[in-house]
């Protein structure tokens, strides 16, 4: 193994792990059926939704399985491919 297959694996490991922790974390959706019946939804809390730290962590969540994502491809390349 050359040592950007190294970085690479240790960086997916490190990925993983902060996917399945910023998971967890999260709370689940206690809405439930109440999205369907057209529930309002014009709140302060909905106008200020993008800076709530469950919003952030979504987000960041995303950001992470992109990363794993790509980082997992060019894993397996340069495995495959010998770079």
């Amino acid at each position: 193994m050359t040592a950007l297959n190294i970085v690479l694996c240790v960086l997916d490991i490190i990925l993983a792990i902060l996917i399945v922790v910023l998971f967890l974390v999260q709370e689940g959706n206690d809405q439930g059926i109440g999205v369907v019946a057209g529930g309002s939804s014009d709140s302060y809390y909905s106008k200020a939704k993008g800076r709530t730290l469950e919003e952030q962590l979504k987000t960041w969540t995303v950001i992470c399985c992109v990363l794993f994502a790509i980082v997992s491809v060019v894993l397996y390349l340069s495995l495959v491919k010998a770079w």
